[in-house]
């Protein structure tokens, strides 16, 4: 079996396990709320942001508030994101960029959205891929991780644009933006950082188990 059929065959276990492939984060469908917890979330749990976001965009609940917002208000919200003072700066800059730059609507382009502060690739991956279903890749700490494992990527590979290069040839590109998500959710459940559950794994038979 070649590495792209193996590939499309994890993709195809990973459906099964998960039909509904959801973002971790609870941005309720609004681009402008994905953007700012893709800011949010570098170094910091999907979870912790999920919460502090609940907060924040109960009192700053449109992105002409959160652009009119003081970033100290901002980062009263986002303390315990980390980095808070850089994030809020960002987040702030973004959201005065998308209104008078983007009449309020978010770029569609990976060049676009790589001069918005504080976004890199993974977030820029996440947005075309969760916004406008653009095929992409999104490399976070999981994906990286589990390709690594599973023999899709280079064995401690650890750099996210390598990875992400290394994963667009042989993932469908239909599947690509699902498949993120759906590693993401593996991750947690099975192939956890410290201790994978490779007994019982439903991967086990597709996995180069490299860890």
């Amino acid at each position: 079996m070649t590495k792209k059929e193996r590939a499309k065959a994890i993709v195809e276990r990973l459906e099964q396990i998960y039909p509904s492939a959801e973002c971790a984060l609870e941005y309720n469908g609004e681009p402008w709320k994905l953007l700012v917890m893709g800011i949010l979330s570098a170094q910091c749990t999907d979870k912790r942001v999920n919460i502090v976001c609940e907060e924040m965009f109960k009192h700053l609940p449109t992105l002409e508030a959160m652009a009119e917002a003081e970033v100290q208000t901002i980062e009263d919200f986002v303390k315990p994101c980390g980095l808070y003072k850089t994030k809020a700066k960002n987040i702030s800059a973004c959201c005065k960029i998308l209104i008078e730059k983007y009449n309020g609507e978010l770029p569609r382009t990976m060049e676009e959205l790589l001069e918005l502060p504080g976004v890199g690739r993974k977030i820029a991956n996440l947005l075309l891929g969760d916004i406008f279903r653009i095929p992409s890749i999104v490399t976070d700490t999981h994906c990286i991780r589990l390709s690594g494992r599973m023999g899709l990527s280079p064995k401690g590979e650890k750099n996210p644009y390598k990875v992400e290069k290394a994963l667009v040839p042989v993932i469908p590109k239909d599947k690509q933006v699902d498949f993120c998500h759906r590693m993401v959710w593996f991750g947690r459940e099975y192939c956890t950082a410290r201790a994978p559950k490779c007994d019982g794994c439903p991967l086990s038979d597709l996995c180069k188990k490299s860890i």
